[in-house]
């Protein structure tokens, strides 16, 4: 896909401010247009974005067919994010749309966010902060908030890819032994390849590394659950469609689990209601990648892929 160079400049719509500042290079070609600090409402997008060639959202913007029929211009969707659950990808496909989004920049930051939730879950830290907070700390039994430590514990992890690999390299620092399940062999230092259900049973902190698909959607069911190793945490930085949040929250609530690190739900920005009420539970915003170099590199990611298909050149991160 090839814009025009002269004539009135195509439309690029951002549904959000990207930080960085990087999209400012692409006013010489583009007309830049919304990239407000909140999304608009859909009606208001669709006013404001129609004329658009090229649009730009996040990991959190659902685009459906219902949007993509009130954009009939729009040529490139460009997804600030490596997930693309959030696509109608079977609905771009069918209007000829180039989808693209930023993969290999996250693994890091994802890592370092799945060790944070690992650690504050394992030791009770946001437990202890709302405690000195609420004023408890004088009166507050020295056994109350006694956590897991995690030198020589297992940790499971479930998937094994970059991300997977990547929390284990931190892991093995803090004296965790490894154990993973994936559907191929991957040569790491110390890891054990487990089936699913046995590295469940085994693991003391289970640590989940998948995409959404519909093989993944409720991979951590009920069922599954129940096969958790009494005490164990769960720590969720991939897809909340991953679990099953009503289960989830009653081994959580029955003190069967330990504690839990989500920085991931099913319906964002929404979290299920029973997760708020538990105080065994670390919550966080969908902040895997939320460092500001990941950030800032997701979006120079965006904005040089903008300009290379503007430029007629093929895309280097497209998915459909």
């Amino acid at each position: 896909m090839s814009l025009p160079p002269a004539g009135p400049k195509p439309i690029l719509y951002q549904v959000r401010a990207l930080p960085g500042g990087h999209f400012e290079r692409l006013a010489a070609r583009f007309d830049l247009r919304g990239g407000g600090a909140t999304p608009e409402a859909r009606p208001a997008l669709l006013e404001a974005a129609r004329e658009a060639e090229v649009l730009v959202t996040s990991y959190i913007d659902r685009v459906d067919g219902a949007l993509l029929d009130g954009l009939p211009r729009l040529r490139h969707l460009a997804s600030y994010g490596v997930g693309v659950d959030h696509l109608d990808l079977e609905a771009c496909r069918r209007r000829g749309l180039l989808v693209t989004n930023t993969p290999g920049v996250v693994t890091e930051a994802t890592a370092e966010q799945a060790i944070a939730l690992m650690l504050a879950a394992a030791r009770r830290v946001a437990e202890g902060d709302r405690l000195i907070r609420r004023g408890g700390w004088s009166s507050v039994d020295p056994a109350l908030l006694l956590g897991t430590g995690l030198d020589g514990k297992l940790l499971g992890l479930i998937g094994f890819g970059r991300i997977g690999q990547a929390v284990a390299r931190r892991a093995a620092g803090l004296g965790l032994r490894l154990a993973y399940t994936s559907p191929r062999e991957v040569s790491f230092p110390g890891a054990r390849r487990l089936p699913l259900e046995a590295l469940l049973a085994e693991a003391d902190v289970v640590s989940l590394h998948v995409p959404r698909t519909p093989a993944t959607e409720g991979l951590l069911s009920r069922e599954r659950l129940a096969l958790m190793k009494p005490g164990a945490l769960l720590v969720n930085t991939a897809r909340g469609a991953v679990v099953d949040d009503a289960a989830l929250a009653e081994a959580l609530r029955s003190g069967r689990l330990a504690g839990a690190g989500l920085d991931v739900f099913r319906d964002e920005p929404r979290v299920p209601p029973a997760f708020l009420e538990l105080e065994n539970v670390v919550l966080t915003p969908h902040l895997g990648s939320g460092t500001r170099e990941t950030r800032g590199a997701m979006a120079l990611m965006v904005v040089e892929e903008v300009e290379r298909v503007a430029r007629g050149e093929p895309a280097r991160h497209a998915v459909a």
